[in-house]
């Protein structure tokens, strides 16, 4: 057996085995050291590649930007389970009950707002699926409309900074582009930056929720004043502007300290998880119960996104030690002939896996296979970085398998079916693809802001 041929097994057997539903880290791993030792039975595999294994843990465990993770986190958790996300949704729907499509434009903007302040899709979805799809459902609004702009809106934490996942794309994608520049003789690479990803999603993270009121705004719809719903009526201008204006606030001062350059963005993360628990100490919301519950679900999440990015550690050595990376490097050079064919083939993989693999898994896997290759053809890697964004975001709402569709399935009553869950999200599906495609033809979007901000 050729070392192309055990390569090609070894990822074929790695994916076979993620669906089984063991833990993805130890799969990845295992997989990884025992196709190393049989590689090495076979003469197919160095084994010095394993040598490199405790410097890369060090350096991840050692990474300053991989801090603001579990920070970031926390911040989120901190604002979901104080109520003050609830809060939000609540004073937004207040302000648009009467107009048209006010509801559902609501649950667009704090849906964005959420994302921003919270980054974690699942959290996200659920709130407005909670919160939202029964007040919507009372004002008669279409069942399948109310489920797509939920599940649609509940995604857009995929693509807003500070999102999570931009967070882990900035790290990886550094890796790659690095990678990619040692392999073209240049020795003093350039980097990519959290601050230079946030800053170019800004563009697309408001172009998507301004595509989506613009969609909710054709189909006119007209809300009935539900003065039965006390809940949402009792918000006065007061309570508005106690709802509405801290977490606000708090999002631009996190989000400016990174783009601006005043703080890093592990700084900036500890500065957000202090204003998170100061916006709910001061509104009489923080207890010992939503700081421990906080931090028990911080420390599982960290730890689950630490152990899959070590196991994709292992995973990306034993594939560049079997010469994985030039066979995809010859699959992509000798393959298509237009390098932007090679570049639209990767993103489609990494749409049909976000059917089955979490976002976390997609970035530390495929990008450090395909990433170095499609750098080297001159990708502008920011903008590389957004298109990525986008395409898992939509994945996550492409039935059957989007994740975003699962939970909602969650929290719905049983009178919603499957099916206009299903049905509902297919326009904002469509959406989706036309501001994936006009990203993808103007990247002038993606780096205006950066440029803007660097000169």
């Amino acid at each position: 057996m050729s070392v192309e041929i055990f390569a090609i097994v070894f990822v074929l057997f790695t994916f076979i085995f993620l669906l089984s539903g063991i833990p993805v880290a130890f799969i990845l791993s295992g997989s990884a050291l025992l196709f190393s030792l049989i590689g090495v039975y076979f003469n197919l595999f160095d084994p010095s590649y394993l040598l490199a294994i405790p410097s890369r843990i060090f350096g991840i465990m050692t990474n300053q930007n991989l801090l603001a993770v579990p920070l970031f986190i926390f911040m989120g958790l901190v604002l979901e389970k104080s109520k003050i996300a609830e809060q939000l949704l609540l004073a937004m729907n207040t302000l648009y009950k009467n107009t048209n499509g006010g509801f559902a434009i609501s649950v667009v903007l704090v849906g964005g707002l959420m994302g921003a302040s919270t980054g974690i899709v699942g959290a996200s979805v659920v709130t407005l699926g909670l919160l939202s799809l029964p007040v919507m459902l009372k004002n008669k609004y279409p069942t399948d409309l109310a489920c797509g702009v939920i599940c649609a809106s509940g995604t857009l934490g995929q693509i807003i900074p500070p999102s999570l996942v931009l967070i882990l794309l900035a790290d990886v994608l550094s890796s790659a582009y690095q990678q990619a520049q040692l392999n073209l003789g240049i020795f003093s690479p350039e980097t990519v930056t959290i601050s230079d990803l946030f800053a170019a999603a800004i563009v697309p993270g408001l172009l998507l929720p301004l595509m989506y009121i613009f969609y909710i705004k054709l189909l006119k719809i007209k809300n009935l004043d539900d003065t039965q719903n006390n809940q949402i009526n009792s918000f006065d201008e007061d309570n508005f502007i106690v709802a509405f204006v801290p977490p606000i606030l708090l999002i631009l001062i996190v989000l400016g300290s990174i783009i601006l350059g005043i703080a890093t963005p592990s700084e900036a993360a500890a500065l957000g998880a202090i204003g998170a628990l100061a916006i709910s100490f001061l509104q009489n919301r923080l207890s010992l119960s939503v700081i421990r519950k906080s931090a028990k679900t911080t420390i599982k999440l960290t730890s689950m996104v630490f152990a899959i990015l070590i196991g994709a550690t292992f995973f990306s050595l034993v594939f560049r030690g079997l010469e994985g990376e030039e066979l995809i490097q010859k699959l992509l050079i000798h393959g298509p002939e237009d390098k932007y064919l090679s570049l639209i083939i990767t993103l489609g993989i990494m749409f049909f896996l976000g059917f089955i693999l979490d976002f976390i898994e997609i970035i530390f896997i495929i990008i450090p296979l395909f990433g170095p290759v499609l750098f080297s053809f001159g990708f502008d890697p920011i903008w590389v970085g957004i298109l990525i964004a986008m395409v898992l975001q939509t994945s996550f709402l492409t039935p059957p398998f989007g994740f975003s569709l699962f939970y909602l399935r969650g929290v719905a009553p049983q009178s919603v079916s499957t099916i206009a869950i299903y049905r509902g999200v297919l326009p904002f599906i469509v959406i989706q693809l036309i501001a994936i495609l006009i990203i993808f033809l103007f990247p002038e979007i993606t780096s205006f802001i950066p440029d803007l901000i660097s000169k």
